[in-house]
């Protein structure tokens, strides 16, 4: 019988691999992304004190909108980099969370840049 790997377990290990490397500091937080299939959500991450200094997402009463497209992606892109602007955050380290840069963690990424974030 074949057996499927499961695809978190291996976006984990993926993570992980990539999470060696890249590490966030208070000065360049890093913009963690976590996708599921609801709803996604990103928050600034200051690795070195284990702080969230800023985050959104489609759960926020704020954006009030259906997390699962790349409408509500945009919107939580947005979002977050206005949060990190007004703290005082412009350059960030961008976190895929071992998914691939494509659909809604592009668009994320992408809305994010636009609002000011460097990365």
């Amino acid at each position: 019988m074949i057996t499927k790997p499961d695809k978190n377990v291996v976006r984990k290990k993926r993570h992980n691999r990539v999470r060696r490397t890249l590490s966030g500091t208070a000065e360049r937080p890093r913009l963690n992304v976590y996708r599921s299939n609801k709803n996604i959500y990103a928050q600034l991450i200051d690795d070195v004190n284990g702080v969230t200094l800023a985050s959104a997402s489609t759960i926020d009463k704020e954006l009030e909108i259906n997390g699962g497209n790349t409408d509500a992606a945009k919107a939580v892109g947005a979002a977050v980099a206005k949060r990190a602007i007004d703290k005082g955050y412009k350059s960030v380290v961008f976190d895929r969370g071992g998914y691939l840069y494509h659909g809604r963690i592009k668009v994320l990424a992408e809305a994010a840049r636009e609002e000011g974030l460097e990365f």
